[in-house]
């Protein structure tokens, strides 16, 4: 059984140690940007978004735990409406070691489970096109895809395009 507790302030280190290198590599990979500029970028997209860590205001900041045990296997970074029916996911994490174990769809359970409590009625997300690994676990969780993301680089050759 899983499930979630809000991130601890001297967890949060750990949670940004693991974001901030995954973040930038995605985006390194999606939008052309050599490796220090994208971890550059996601440090300063995390101080934005983030400024107090787990205590920021509209953001929820969770721990995926199993049920009885406190030690994280993965974590969930949401931003639920204040008065609307959506929660938002802005990173949903499993740690390596706990992968394949069913703890992902466990935790989108678990996770609707706790916004239905407050209220809300929607989870939304984006997930790079290249994940087709998170992109299997999201349809066989039940979520629809609702659009594309596009882009189209001109003007400046790009390091990919040197």
């Amino acid at each position: 059984m899983i499930r979630l507790r809000p991130m601890q302030a001297s967890e949060f280190a750990d949670y940004v140690a693991y974001f901030i290198p995954d973040y930038a590599a995605e985006i390194s990979a999606n939008y052309d940007q050599d490796m220090d500029s994208a971890l550059e970028r996601a440090k300063r997209e995390v101080e934005t978004d983030l400024p107090l860590g787990p205590e920021t205001q509209g953001q929820d900041l969770l721990c995926i735990v199993e049920e009885g045990g406190n030690a994280p296997l993965g974590y969930l970074w949401c931003k639920p409406d204040a008065g609307g029916p959506c929660v938002f996911i802005s990173d949903f994490y499993i740690l390596p070691a706990h992968r394949g174990k069913g703890h992902a769809k466990a935790a989108l359970s678990a996770l609707e489970e706790l916004y239905a409590r407050t209220g809300h009625s929607e989870v939304r997300l984006r997930v790079a096109s290249d994940n087709k690994i998170a992109q299997r676990l999201y349809l066989s969780a039940g979520f629809s895809p609702t659009g594309i993301n596009m882009r189209k680089a001109f003007g400046k050759p790009t390091p990919k395009q040197t």
